[in-house]
C-alpha cells in the first residue's frame, strides 16, 4: 500500500524549537520521530509512500532522501500554508498514487507493529477506510478529539460524550470511495474529519480501530520528558 505522510504543519505549540527545526526531525528517544515513523510503514508492508512538507521542507527532505536507507520508494511534495490535512492528501494524489492510502501524521511515534496491525484490521474488516483511535494520551479537546465507534465502525468522528475514552489518532486509511468526498471540503483548512464524517453520512462504512499507545511532541518540555526519562525518576 502506498502511504502519504503529512509533515508540513508548523509545530506553533513548540516554538521557538520548531522556528529552527520542523517538527517531524525533532527526536523522541534520541531518533528523529519521522525516521521512526518511515521504519514503522516499512515493517507495516508499505513499499511507496510521498511525504506532504511545507515548513523548513528542506530538513525533512535531507533527512529522508529517496528513501532507499530504509527500504522504500519516497517522493516528495509541497503545501505551501496551512491549508489542511485533506488538502495534504489531494496534493500527493495530484502526484500519481492510487486509493487505498495510508495516511499519517508525520509527528506521531507509534507502539511498534500497531500500523500493520492497524492495516490488517482494516483489511478484515471489508470497510472502505478506517480511522485508528487509541486510549492514551486521553482525549483533550479540540487537539483531540473522542471518536464514536459502534460495532467496529465510525459513527461520529467527532464525538462529545465525556465518557468517551478514544481519541482519534493520525492514522487513516482512505478507499476509492472516500477520495471524491477531499474536494470540496469546507476550509481552509481542509480536514480529513469532516471527509471521513461526510463518508459515515451518506452510509460508506469506516472502521473504527484501537491502537495502542501514542507519543509525540507537543510542547518544548517535552523534547526533555520524551527523551530523557531517567530525570523523572
Amino acid at each position: 500500500m502506498h502511504a502519504v505522510v503529512m509533515a508540513a504543519g508548523e509545530g506553533s505549540r513548540l516554538r521557538p524549537v520548531t522556528a529552527h527545526w520542523p517538527k517531524p526531525v525533532l527526536p523522541i528517544d534520541g531518533r528523529p520521530v519521522i525516521a521512526t515513523l518511515v521504519r514503522e510503514l516499512v515493517a507495516a508492508g508499505c513499499t511507496a509512500a510521498t511525504v506532504v512538507t511545507g515548513h523548513l521542507a528542506e530538513q525533512v527532505e535531507e533527512l529522508l532522501g529517496d528513501g532507499s536507507a530504509f527500504g522504500l520508494e519516497l517522493g516528495y511534495v509541497r503545501q505551501p500554508g496551512v491549508l489542511g490535512s485533506a488538502d495534504a492528501v489531494l496534493r500527493a494524489l495530484a502526484d500519481g498514487p492510487e486509493a487505498p492510502l495510508l495516511v499519517t501524521a508525520a509527528d506521531t511515534v507509534y507502539t511498534s507493529g500497531d500500523v500493520r496491525r492497524f492495516l490488517g484490521a482494516w483489511a478484515a474488516s471489508g470497510a472502505a477506510g478506517a480511522l485508528a483511535v487509541r486510549g492514551n494520551p486521553k482525549v483533550d479537546p479540540p487537539h483531540r478529539d473522542a471518536v464514536r465507534i459502534v460495532g467496529g465502525l465510525v459513527e461520529k468522528v467527532v464525538d462529545d460524550d465525556p465518557k468517551n475514552r478514544l481519541g482519534a489518532a493520525p492514522l487513516w486509511v482512505l478507499g476509492p470511495a472516500i477520495v471524491p468526498l477531499l474536494e470540496g471540503l469546507p476550509g481552509p483548512p481542509y480536514e480529513l474529519a469532516d471527509a471521513v464524517q461526510l463518508a459515515v453520512d451518506r452510509g460508506i462504512r469506516i472502521a473504527g480501530v484501537e491502537i495502542g499507545k501514542t507519543r509525540d511532541l507537543t510542547h518544548p518540555v517535552d523534547l526533555v520528558r520524551e527523551n530523557f526519562p531517567y530525570l523523572g525518576s
